[in-house]
């Protein structure tokens, strides 16, 4: 079952700028990772978008794997700030999960 948090994303924007609303899903991100990482950034976006904390939470380590090389944003055809998400989705993660405070 996916519970999901309506609030979820704006406790990821916190101090930073997370959007995703203009993804248009057609994977120009994914095909470009140099990475290839098993999790999509359309679909971990998406996660937040609708409040699926637990499963934005079960990608950590994808989370923390990406190189933040922006070839993915670069190429991105909805100029989707990619990197900036992700680094949001880290800062939400070292503060609220890990208890860390950014400085």
């Amino acid at each position: 079952m996916l519970k999901t948090d309506v609030r979820f994303v704006e406790f990821v924007k916190l101090g930073t700028e997370f959007n995703a609303n203009a993804c248009i899903n057609c994977g120009s991100c994914t095909a470009l990772c140099p990475l290839g990482i098993d999790l999509h950034p359309r679909t971990l976006f998406r996660y937040v978008l609708i409040g699926a904390r637990d499963r934005v939470l079960e990608n950590t380590n994808n989370i923390y794997s990406c190189l933040l090389c922006k070839m993915c944003e670069d190429n991105c055809p909805a100029d989707v700030p990619i990197a900036e998400n992700i680094r949001s989705l880290r800062n939400y993660i070292n503060r609220d999960i890990f208890g860390l405070i950014r400085g």
